[in-house]
């Protein structure tokens, strides 16, 4: 295609953490993107930042970006609780808005976003990775080889480095629910929006879990209740786990890899054999193969919506993720998690 005729999209970025990074990597495999901007609070930090991808324009005022002409969308990769005002900032001045997971610190805050993007006519969505990745459509594909569903479950526990200073007596970022931060919000939820994606609002919520000296929670076990089915998630910063993730039907399962990044997608039947003594059924590798960065995929999705005219993803839908953020209050509201957010001002 001439590179003339494509249509770019230029961003501006929030954040210069490795997030950032990650996400620039897959989105400069999509020819439409195109990174104009960076914003940083000192200029010291956005100078490096477009150094090191030959940025062009730089701000320390967040207002003057959201301002400026040079760029038509925003990729908001900021601590959690500045999200929501960051994004309504940005939408306000007619900028489309990518925002890191999750959305907001609360659903109070992600309806308000989500109001914003109606009222300004722009494009908001919710950069969770895995449920836009070819292998999450190849689950979605084969839920029903799988029969009636019966359960899912998932797993991310992730022992975090930031834990050992903790334990030291210093509080990083991934600790501090004054940021609206805790085990649940950086990597619990990686367990729950797919789970919204692909069953809907549980009819009932239970948690346990541990909360830290901070107030963080350090980790979590959730039960959900569904028509006819169960979910549980597990996720922890503070204890690792293999254990991978599977949704059971009555004729068979689907398992994946890691629910985070999906690598690998199992199909297997079930045995079927009276005695339960015969041979194991064949599991079918069902997984996508593809050429592209993980992160590739929620920009192009992003991207596609802007260009569509679309305020929303089908699957990273406003709706799913006001229904996840909902599920996580109340997972807090069990556990005694409260963030500055959550308090009327």
């Amino acid at each position: 295609m001439d590179q003339q005729h494509i249509s770019k999209i230029r961003f501006g970025v929030v954040g210069t953490n490795f997030i950032t990074d990650w996400v620039i990597a897959g989105a400069q495999q999509d020819e439409r993107f195109e990174l104009v901007a960076v914003y940083s609070r000192t200029q010291e930090t956005a100078d490096a930042f477009a150094a090191k991808y030959q940025i062009p324009y730089t701000f320390t005022s967040l207002e003057e970006m959201a301002e400026s002409p040079v760029i038509d969308a925003v990729y908001i990769a900021s601590p959690n609780f500045l999200h929501a005002s960051q994004s309504i900032l940005c939408m306000k001045h007619g900028k489309h808005v990518l925002c890191e997971k999750p959305l907001a610190s609360n659903a109070k805050e992600a309806a308000e976003m989500i109001e914003a993007s109606r009222k300004y006519n722009v494009t908001l969505m919710e950069a969770m990775k895995p449920t836009l990745t070819p292998n999450f459509l190849s689950v979605r594909e084969n839920l029903n080889r799988i029969g009636v569903i019966r359960r899912y479950f998932s797993c991310y526990c992730q022992y975090s480095s930031r834990y050992d200073k903790f334990k030291e007596g210093i509080v990083l970022n991934a600790f501090n629910p004054e940021l609206s931060n805790g085990a649940m919000m950086d990597i619990g939820i990686y367990t729950i929006y797919p789970m919204v994606v692909l069953f809907g609002r549980p009819k009932r919520v239970e948690a346990t879990g541990v909360v830290l000296s901070s107030g963080a929670d350090g980790q979590g076990a959730v039960n959900f209740e569904y028509d006819g089915m169960n979910a549980t998630v597990l996720y922890s910063k503070i204890a690792n786990s293999s254990l991978p993730t599977e949704i059971q039907g009555e004729d068979g399962n689907i398992t994946l890899d890691r629910i985070n990044i999906i690598s690998h997608v199992t199909y297997a039947p079930r045995l079927v054999a009276a005695s339960g003594r015969g041979p194991a059924p064949e599991s079918e590798n069902v997984s996508a193969t593809t050429d592209k960065d993980e992160y590739f995929y929620e920009v192009a999705e992003f991207i596609n919506l802007i260009l569509s005219g679309h305020r929303e993803s089908a699957i990273n839908s406003h709706t799913n993720s006001l229904i996840t953020l909902e599920i996580i209050d109340e997972v807090r509201r069990q556990l005694g998690i409260v963030y500055p957010a959550d308090i009327e001002k």
